[in-house]
């Protein structure tokens, strides 16, 4: 194989990686959002994008339930480590403590019933 293709070929499977690693990240902060939507609520996902920070993912969404007369916006910015490592969690009231954030990760996030509840399966 000649360099050029060779380094066309490695710059295709860099390019792979990360966008695998960006729809992992995006998918596992989508995720939470149900977990810390109010409680009697359905979100509803209006905007994935880029965080504060490289490492940082930014999902916007709106909840209604009998409870609210109008959906309401709320947003979560998921920190991440190497790969799709979640570390820290941050809403309108602020960032999640670490137990929070090991229970959230724990006892729902790495459960079925996570990618059941994606509000966002189907979102752009």
């Amino acid at each position: 194989m000649r360099p050029a293709r060779l380094g066309l070929a490695a710059l295709l499977v860099l390019t792979a990686c990360v966008s695998s690693v960006d729809q992992q990240r995006a998918t596992t902060c989508r995720q939470a959002v149900p977990a810390l939507a109010p409680p009697g609520t359905t979100p509803r996902i209006l905007h994935i994008g880029a965080g504060p920070t490289p490492d940082a993912l930014r999902v916007d969404y709106a909840v209604a339930g009998p409870s609210t007369l109008a959906a309401r916006q709320r947003w979560v910015l998921c920190g991440f480590g190497p790969g799709a490592e979640l570390l820290s969690i941050t809403t309108e009231h602020g960032p999640m403590n670490g137990a929070a954030l090991y229970l959230l990760k724990q006892f729902y996030l790495d459960t079925p019933d996570a990618a059941a509840a994606d509000p966002g399966a189907t979102a752009p």
